[in-house]
């Protein structure tokens, strides 16, 4: 039996997931159902910032927030501006608090330069080239996206051999970026340290965290409030995608927490 069927036993009413190894993809569920991502839009945002870079729109090093911050900051979490707020709540550089406003701060700045919406900007840049007709940022940056296991998988497989981006700028991307900063992930309380890349949350030494316990540092990925999680492993070129229509909550915590470690497990056996 696929391990990807105890998804199926969740207790929610939708659910759909993919595994990624290489070139092959074991998936169940609708894949075409579409769900809310929430925060899981920051990694598609993210993406279509990087883009944004490398068209030469701005720099990582461009200022932009608070003063002091950049472009790198903003996405990175470093900025010291609040989770809904643009107001700074520390200096830039202090603590690592978990933004949605700073990746405001960032579709704008993209806006401004390149004369068009951000949700065009990703439409053309990202979704349109990949072939995810089903997904769309129809709200804000941080979390206003909606998208399938389909679109999501083929995203993944972007993140594991990218097309759209040099190389290299992923693996900044995936990178700890300012390394000794604490703070909090949001639903597992405080992380000494939270370490994060451009966008990308990445697994460290986390405890307690929405991935298993016996997943490696090098992973990188996102949750989302409404129920959902991708995740990628770069070396050895493994990726999750599972969506559902339950919002995040206590019943997610131990599952998706113990689910990890046997899919790590079932790899590795």
């Amino acid at each position: 039996m696929s391990i990807l069927q105890q998804v199926t036993e969740w207790p929610v009413d939708n659910v759909a997931a993919s595994l990624i190894v290489g070139d092959d993809m074991e998936s169940i569920g609708d894949l075409d159902h579409v769900f809310e991502l929430a925060s899981v839009t920051k990694l598609l945002s993210a993406y279509g910032v990087l883009l944004a870079v490398e068209e030469g729109v701005f720099e990582l090093a461009t200022p932009l927030g608070p003063e002091g911050s950049t472009v790198r900051h903003l996405l990175a979490h470093a900025s010291g501006v609040g989770f809904d707020s643009r107001k700074p709540q520390k200096k830039v550089g202090e603590r690592r608090i978990y933004s949605s406003a700073g990746f405001e701060i960032l579709a704008e700045a993209v806006e401004q330069e390149a004369g068009m919406t951000f949700a065009e900007y990703l439409k053309l840049g990202v979704f349109s080239p990949l072939g995810m007709d089903s997904t769309e940022l129809y709200g804000p940056a941080g979390h206003g996206a909606r998208s399938s296991v389909t679109d999501m998988s083929v995203f993944a497989q972007e993140l594991l051999n990218p097309q759209l981006l040099h190389e290299s700028t992923l693996v900044e991307a995936f990178s700890v970026q300012f390394p000794d900063l604490e703070g909090v992930v949001p639903g597992f309380g405080p992380q000494r340290p939270n370490q994060w890349g451009l966008g990308f949350e990445i697994r460290g030494t986390k405890d307690p965290h929405w991935t298993g316990q016996t997943m490696p540092a090098s992973l990188v990925g996102h949750f989302g409030v409404a129920g959902t999680f991708l995740w990628v492993e770069p070396k050895t070129k493994r990726a999750m995608v599972v969506l559902t229509d339950r919002d995040f909550g206590d019943w997610a915590k131990p599952l998706w927490s113990k689910f990890n470690d046997q899919v790590w497990e079932s790899l590795d056996s």
